[in-house]
């Protein structure tokens, strides 16, 4: 994340043409595409496929941060020390985590304490563990094909335990923050997905493999066996990307991919798998990059392209990300002569270091020390980075100011529409920091749009409803087709039938969110609500138990499955599900609510008078807590 006025954004209009490359401009599609690997008929294989004729390159590629990106939970995959002392405290949240060992078996456990009594206690086997283990050691558990991040995160660099990136600062999801496709598709291999859900998957690879960068292989393997060769001296292999022959910007599109993080939306009817490489990105997806004012010292972690490219030495040059890194070799046992040649490629004598001998032997003598000073993150706490805006040293200021929002950049197109721009604004508050300001740029480029077609009326929805203007949302979905909408727009819309008590409406949305995503719990759990309003508890019931059947870590479900069965006075099964309930979530409001209610019915005010009194422990102007102390008398 930094200044805007010094980054020159990337031209995509005007390319040198490689072979029968034909020329991409912003949007756009291309005429034509070179390698055969890119059509719909290739397929992955799979990088043992790869291996049988690249041992050497497989053998030093899986020691790389690429290849050790994700693996199974085992200690040798952990570089995370345990010696009794790792318990992680959220003083925001009041939870107390801790990792340990059983076996080979790893798990977090998070509790609350009272004094040296503990009031709560959950436990979760931590499943795949991501990162390489030189800046960071991540922590999933896959659940009834779930897939979710656990909350604390090991920091290597410094050797400490801590809340996981975006968990800090009262931000702690806890146990359900899905790993959709868009955390996947950088961090691993691509899974097997279930069609229906965000973080539902089948069947999950350990590790970025070979096909990343060089796409689908079958062709090529399949040419392979049959004995076809090309003579790769006279011209490329067509039957497989090999980046390092592709025209400049291209290359550069391989590794934007994944090492330009910032915010992410994916073109209409387009998925993060579509892209493959010898692909431009925006064929598939736009990424925008926050701009500050001045010049903030920290940026984004993975954002490596976008500080690249602010470099006079890129802009000046006709260097890569290849120029300095080889893909297949660890950079932590590549020669940091490696990296000093590739300067000296350009610099040569002329350039040679002016600092005294001494001062530059105390940095090791090595052309990035100064030139690429290693930085904190924005994003990742505990996190230090090589700075890839290559620059001549400054002297660094004595405080950080606070960084002045400017306005976000799109990094993959050259002039984006006022609808992209408005849906960029949109993902950024959603996904990041809920600001108003966000909403209001949203609001300003979406009033400049003049096409009103469908992507239009679905962004406005998307605004209205987080700016909770559901009379707006409605009326933007009256010039919208129910079929063709998308899940989200299904849910926002059945949100603001419900918020303005029109149940019947809400069902017939949120059921149309449930047909295109059936295995979205939160979905579900939306849809059986709206059926419980109408008081069609045998339906909604059958939600519910569909719900905690796919995935019995969702507390709502088992809350409203225990309404259900208050209702019909089945007080045992309804005590049970609350109990559930609050095994998950400890501070769920609405099923201590329920739990007190059910005592009410059965006669026992002092144990209704406790569960109230812990919501209003938890939330001290809870109007239904308050409502219902002064009918018991408490």
């Amino acid at each position: 994340m930094k200044v805007g006025s010094r980054f020159l954004v990337a031209a995509l209009t005007t390319f040198l043409l490689f072979g029968s490359w034909a020329i991409t401009h912003c949007g756009k599609q291309p005429h034509q595409r070179p390698y055969r690997n890119l059509s719909d008929t290739a397929y992955y294989v799979g990088m043992q496929a790869c291996r049988g004729c690249h041992e050497d390159i497989y053998q030093t590629f899986i020691r790389t941060g690429m290849g050790q990106s994700w693996g199974a939970a085992t200690p040798s995959k952990s570089a995370a020390r345990l010696t009794g002392h790792e318990a992680v405290y959220d003083s925001f949240k009041n939870f107390w985590y801790r990792p340990f060992w059983l076996g080979d078996r790893m798990y977090i456990e998070e509790y609350r304490l009272r004094g040296t009594d503990t009031l709560y206690r959950r436990r979760e086997q931590v499943t795949f563990i991501v990162g390489s283990g030189q800046h960071t050691n991540s922590h999933l558990w896959w659940h009834q094909g779930y897939l979710c991040q656990a909350p604390i995160t090991y920091y290597t660099q410094k050797g400490v335990w801590d809340l996981a990136p975006g968990f800090e600062g009262g931000r702690n999801s806890r146990w359900q923050r899905a790993i959709n496709m868009e955390c996947m598709t950088c961090h691993n291999m691509y899974p097997q997905a279930r069609v229906g859900a965000e973080n539902a998957y089948l069947s999950i690879g350990t590790g970025i493999e070979c096909e990343r960068c060089h796409g689908p292989g079958s062709i090529h393997v399949a040419e392979k066996l049959k004995g076809l060769r090309a003579d790769t001296l006279k011209a490329p292999d067509y039957s497989i990307v090999n980046p390092r022959r592709l025209p400049r910007e291209l290359q550069m599109q391989v590794c934007m991919r994944c090492h330009l993080q910032g915010i992410t939306v994916l073109k209409p009817g387009k998925r993060f798998t579509d892209f493959k490489p010898g692909m431009y990105l925006n064929e598939v997806m736009e990424v925008f990059m926050p701009r500050y004012a001045g010049d903030p010292p920290r940026f984004i972690m993975a954002s490596h392209v976008d500080r690249l490219k602010q470099s006079r030495c890129y802009q000046q040059s006709q260097m890569t990300c290849l120029t300095c890194h080889n893909p297949h070799v660890s950079v932590t046992v590549t020669p940091k002569e490696h990296f000093n040649n590739a300067c000296k490629s350009c610099h040569g004598v002329k350039h040679t270091c002016t600092l005294p001998l001494m001062q530059r032997q105390a940095v090791g003598d090595h052309c990035y020390s100064c030139h690429m000073p290693v930085s904190e993150t924005l994003d990742i706490p505990h996190v230090t980075v090589h700075d890839h805006r290559i620059q001549v040293p400054q002297a660094r200021k004595e405080k950080e100011q606070v960084a002045q929002f400017l306005r976000l950049e799109c990094l993959t197109s050259q002039n984006p529409s006022p609808l992209l721009m408005a849906q960029g604004y949109l993902q950024a508050y959603e996904a990041f920091e809920q600001k108003p300001f966000l909403l209001d740029s949203a609001a300003y480029y979406l009033s400049r749009v003049k096409k009103k077609d469908q992507h239009y009326f679905e962004t406005g929805v998307r605004l209205a409803f987080l700016r909770q203007q559901f009379d707006q949302v409605l009326d933007y979905a009256a010039r919208l087709d129910p079929h063709t909408i998308s899940a989200w727009t299904a849910y926002r819309i059945g949100e603001s039938y419900y918020q303005k008590k029109n149940y019947e409406q809400a069902s017939a949305f949120f059921g149309r969110a449930v047909l295109h995503d059936s295995l979205d719990v939160h979905f579900l759990n939306k849809y059986g609500s709206s059926l419980m309003a109408q008081q069609r508890l045998g339906e909604a019931e059958q939600v519910f138990r569909r719900i905690v059947a796919l995935y019995d870590r969702y507390a709502p479900g088992w809350n409203n499955l225990g309404y259900v069965w208050l209702q019909r006075n089945n007080h045992a099964q309804a005590r049970e599900c609350f109990r559930r309930a609050l095994e998950l979530d400890p501070d769920y409001e609405q099923a201590w609510l329920n739990l007190a209610a059910l005592e009410w019915t059965l006669g026992d005010r002092q144990a209704a008078r406790q569960h109230l009194q812990q919501v209003l422990r938890l939330n001290p102007h809870n109007a239904q807590a308050l409502a219902a102390m002064r009918q018991i008398g408490g």
